[in-house]
């Protein structure tokens, strides 16, 4: 039997950092399908399993026949499986992805997958279009129609979600939010775990997010206030998605949880890396790299997962250029990109990417937010901006205009603010981060100015 998934397992845009265990159990179709898939995310449950060449795959004994053996196409959890089946996907595949996402040592890390998932990725490159796997026997035209009732049935459980937690949400308000402060106050981890039981992630994470705003400290009602207000949107949102425009349609997808795979022509390019910095999700880590499009102008983020301890994804130098192709993905303001074939070694460079004045960088931020209300920050350059403290805390001054934007105060603590400080000693700075509401998070500076007064672009340095 050959099926198919409902999507990928990894999520995109500035709501990427959602539990990727989560993301694979949203793709089952019920309740018997998720665990069993728990159960197969076993190493003692597979053998001659490894990934490469964008699959993982295993063999598992049967009881009353020959072995199962199971591929599965990570961009898309597209699947094979030997196994009688039922809805897609069915628990071995389910497995598979959950090790894969853990990133399990049992997984041998090879670039050439054994002829059988060879012979099926070949297959499946001739015979059908990403994410459409004919299963023998029948046309792809059947197989995209059987695609379209998963989604459908999908959709249905994320409508349900969406519409308990709208009525949640009124009842919070209703009762007011002081009850929000008490000690054991469990709807969030309640309404979280309804949403997973929907297949809607998203909904989950920003549920779940909002069980530690009672706890920041003085202010917190008119925070939470605000953050419901972003729920609730994104709530109305997706329960009137067939009335919205295209592209916000995709961003709604993308922040509830169904991400699609990297579409559209990829942009060759020769790409600077901007940024790389890690961020625990649980027990998954995200791997977060920033990338400026030299001719194309575009910025993109890269997104990988693995376990802790261990790197997502190969280190890229912050500093270097690549030349590469990018395919971007839909949704999500047009920032998450995937990488693909590279061309050539990257090269260090010492010029910092173009950039502008802070009143363009929240310019850059407000117009971002048209397209994508539930945006946290927006990657932005600032040129020629001199940190300062300010209060309690540190900005960065224009050091053309004199205009200001308040350091983010999550970069407070981290020691890259204090090597900001120390590279610019007074002089004028060329800063990447990421503009928000919570003010801006400075992830790499470049020096421009030396000490006489002369123009001499130093390295990046990096300060996340």
């Amino acid at each position: 039997m050959v099926s198919q998934g409902g999507g990928p397992w990894r999520s995109a845009g500035p709501v990427e950092e959602r539990q990727a265990v989560e993301r694979v159990l949203a793709l089952a179709p019920d309740v018997e399908s998720r665990e069993a898939g728990r159960a197969f995310a076993s190493e003692r449950a597979w053998s001659a399993a490894g990934c490469g060449q964008g699959a993982v795959w295993g063999v598992r004994e049967a009881a009353d026949g020959p072995p199962h053996r199971t591929a599965v196409v990570t961009n898309d959890a597209s699947y094979t499986c030997g196994c009688p089946g039922g809805e897609a996907p069915c628990g071995h595949a389910l497995g598979l992805l959950l090790l894969h996402a853990s990133d399990t040592p049992v997984l041998d890390r090879t670039q050439e997958p054994p002829s059988w998932v060879a012979q099926w990725l070949a297959d499946r490159r001739a015979g059908a279009t990403p994410g459409e796997t004919a299963a023998p026997g029948t046309s792809a035209g059947s197989a995209a129609r059987a695609a379209a009732r998963r989604a459908e049935r999908r959709a249905e459980r994320v409508t349900g979600g969406a519409q308990e937690l709208d009525q949640r949400l009124i009842d919070l308000l209703r009762d007011g939010l002081a009850a929000a402060d008490r000690p054991g106050y469990g709807l969030w981890e309640e309404t979280a775990a309804r949403m997973v039981d929907a297949q809607a992630p998203g909904l989950a994470a920003r549920v779940r997010e909002l069980g530690s705003v009672a706890a920041s400290g003085p202010g917190w009602p008119a925070r939470l206030l605000e953050e419901c207000a972003l729920l609730r949107l994104l709530d109305s949102a997706w329960l009137g998605l067939d009335r919205l425009p295209g592209p916000l349609a995709a961003t709604v997808r993308t922040r509830v949880g169904l991400t699609a795979s990297a579409e559209g022509p990829p942009v060759r390019d020769h790409w600077l890396v901007l940024a790389q910095y890690d961020t625990p999700d649980g027990r998954i880590v995200t791997r977060r790299t920033w990338l400026h499009g030299r001719d194309s102008g575009h910025t993109t983020l890269l997104l990988s997962y693995g376990a802790p301890g261990r790197a997502p994804a190969p280190p890229l130098p912050v500093g270097t250029v690549l030349d590469a192709e990018v395919t971007p993905y839909p949704g999500g303001g047009g920032l998450r990109g995937e990488l693909g074939p590279r061309f050539g070694e990257p090269l260090a460079t010492t010029a910092p990417p173009p950039g502008g004045t802070t009143a363009d960088a929240l310019a850059a931020y407000g117009n971002a937010l048209r397209d994508d209300p539930w945006l946290d920050a927006w990657p932005v350059t600032l040129r020629g901006v001199i940190p300062a403290p300010s209060g309690d805390g540190w900005q960065l001054v224009g050091a053309a205009d004199g205009s200001a934007l308040p350091v983010a105060p999550a970069a407070l603590s981290r020691p890259g603010l204090w090597k900001l400080v120390a590279l610019s000693g007074g002089r004028p700075l060329t800063v990447f981060g990421e503009c928000g509401h919570r003010g801006f998070d400075p992830l790499a500076a470049w020096c421009t100015e030396t000490s006489d007064g002369e123009e001499a672009p130093g390295g990046a340095v990096a300060l996340a």
